[in-house]
């Protein structure tokens, strides 16, 4: 996975092939399938560079259908389903082997002034007070040097897990009844990623699929890693509400209102460090138990 920002950025800087025809690429990596998170930025990029300047992407709904082979590109073919004077419609299938492995739909709005309101920032601690993924794989494996070759494959991302401050180590929030699945995390992508705004909506996307799902399985006492689980990301769907910068720190404020029938459907919604609502995000998934 890209170690760096500047990796992460080359990993999004998908290959012109044809009018409205991208290659993309898969990092090294031992992975065994394609990360959902970057199929669904190389798809976005893909869209965006066949919408007119001037639009945002506003919303993106998307689909994984089959598992990626990191072992060879990844073909994304975008089609322009609508073109108007505030709004643009685009749609990305991502093909390997012959075969449809996503398909993202995604919607481009020109700038304009509306009524403006939004929900209000939990109080939380701020990213120092949070946990790195080295600190929480140590501290559940006590093996110092696998945990770091974990936070290795992640290092594109700091990333930091809020917990209750009286069982330091966990990364469980405080109990509550209406909410039982809670999960709180501090994400930046770790470097500067220059002023293109539309690279920041990419990165985000890439990042928005690494701990979405894991919210469904924290009343289980499961992790997304635990070998009795098979997790895969279902579909995805992001709605952004306000520009900012996925080099700052931003708050994943996530929950899980349902997990049934093998799928748990999570929830989130995504502040900048000053308060700002800036993006909504649902993802539905796998959360298979395996049977031995």
């Amino acid at each position: 996975m890209p170690s760096s920002a500047g990796e992460l950025v080359e990993l999004l800087d998908i290959e012109r092939l044809d009018t409205d025809l991208f290659r993309g690429r898969s990092p090294d990596t031992d992975r065994q399938r394609v990360f959902g998170g970057q199929v669904a930025a190389q798809a976005l990029i893909a869209a965006i560079r066949t919408s007119e300047p001037g639009l945002d992407v506003h919303s993106l709904h998307s689909y994984f259908l089959r598992p990626g082979d990191t072992t060879v590109p990844i073909i994304y073919d975008a089609e322009r389903i609508r073109d108007g004077r505030s709004f643009e419609t685009r749609r990305v299938v991502a093909r390997q082997h012959g075969h449809p492995i996503f398909y993202l739909t995604a919607n481009f709005q020109r700038p304009e002034e509306g009524f403006e309101h939004q929900d209000v920032m939990p109080e939380v601690p701020g990213p120092d007070g949070g946990l790195t993924f080295a600190q929480i794989a140590a501290l559940r494996t006590g093996d110092d040097r696998a945990a770091a070759e974990f936070a290795k494959e992640w290092a594109a991302l700091d990333t930091r897990y809020l917990g209750n401050s009286q069982h330091p180590g966990h990364t469980h929030l405080g109990e509550d009844a209406e909410r039982p699945a809670r999960a709180q995390v501090w994400i930046r992508v770790d470097g500067d990623l220059g002023d293109d705004l539309h690279l920041h909506v990419a990165a985000f996307t890439y990042a928005s699929d690494l701990t979405l799902l894991g919210a469904s399985l924290v009343p289980h006492d499961v992790e997304i890693g635990s070998p009795e689980l098979m997790p895969a990301s279902l579909d995805h769907t992001i709605w952004f509400h306000r520009p900012f910068r996925a080099d700052e720190w931003w708050l994943y404020d996530q929950w899980s209102p349902s997990a049934s029938g093998g799928r748990g459907l999570s929830l989130a919604r995504v502040f900048t460090q000053d308060g700002r609502l800036v993006a909504t995000v649902a993802q539905e998934g796998l959360i298979r138990r395996r049977t031995r």
